[in-house]
């Protein structure tokens, strides 16, 4: 694939920059912007001409915020077993032996946050904002999400993200270590360039198998993210489930409770 609908690619002195084009959606993806984030992900990742990934969201106002709740009743709207190929998106960031950097400038947010979670190294904006939503919503993500989140940040705080669903700052994320350096907003773009340039100037064969040598220490959570999925596949067919995307739609405040005095 060498166009694209949802995402822009561009390639320029060993630096592939994915970008999720849909602003207006705050950067959500559907089942059309996963399988483009895929394309991207197998076109740069394995061409030696770049050393370096970076993956952020077109405009000031968010990274990503996750899976687009316009185009979830239910199932999404594309394939894979919960109607997105996340499982495969997810497992290409790692499987690529090139650094992935996430560049935050706004909300990562949701499945936003989980991306940046996934990239080799998050460099943020002063103005950036994480956490989950997933509870809030009628969803979870029961596999990097969660576990590999964990690693990251420790349990208890893994934890609390994802059961109070609260928003975070750039310097709260670091103190966490979600995110590896915070700078004003208005030098993302050169602090990035930075980071970009110093590991061109790496042995790419060595990045690569450290890489693949940090991963495999947490190779497991792909195993209990297949596994997690198909049970958030039955649970996406549930009214509890479809009373959050509804309520999001519909701009109030979701009734979930109601579905466990049966």
């Amino acid at each position: 694939m060498t166009s694209y609908q949802d995402i822009l690619y561009s390639e320029d002195a060993g630096v592939a920059r994915i970008t999720i084009n849909r602003p207006d959606r705050y950067n959500a993806f559907r089942g059309q912007t996963v399988e483009e984030l895929i394309g991207a992900f197998q076109r740069a990742g394995w061409n030696r001409d770049i050393g370096v990934i970076v993956l952020t969201g077109a405009g000031d106002k968010a990274f990503c915020t996750g899976g687009d709740q316009t185009a979830h009743d239910g199932q999404y709207d594309g394939r894979g077993t919960i109607g997105l190929p996340i499982e495969e998106l997810h497992t290409l960031m790692r499987d690529v032996p090139k650094p992935v950097i996430a560049r935050v400038q706004g909300f990562a947010i949701g499945g936003g946050n989980v991306l940046a979670t996934l990239c080799d190294l998050t460099i943020a904006s002063d103005k950036a904002q994480f956490g989950q939503v997933g509870p809030k919503v009628g969803s979870v993500d029961p596999g990097f999400g969660t576990a590999y989140l964990a690693r990251v940040v420790g349990e208890k705080k893994a934890r609390e993200i994802w059961y109070l669903c609260r928003r975070y700052t750039a310097h709260e994320a670091m103190a966490m270590g979600l995110v590896n350096t915070v700078v004003p907003h208005d030098e993302l773009d050169a602090e990035v360039e930075r980071w970009c340039a110093e590991l061109l100037e790496r042995s790419p064969t060595a990045l690569a198998i450290a890489k693949r040598s940090f991963n495999a220490d947490t190779e497991n959570i792909r195993g209990i993210g297949s596994l997690g999925m198909q049970a958030l596949s039955l649970y996406y067919d549930t009214e509890e489930s479809k009373e959050g995307g509804k309520a999001f739609r519909e701009k109030r405040k979701p009734d979930f409770r109601r579905f466990t005095k049966r």
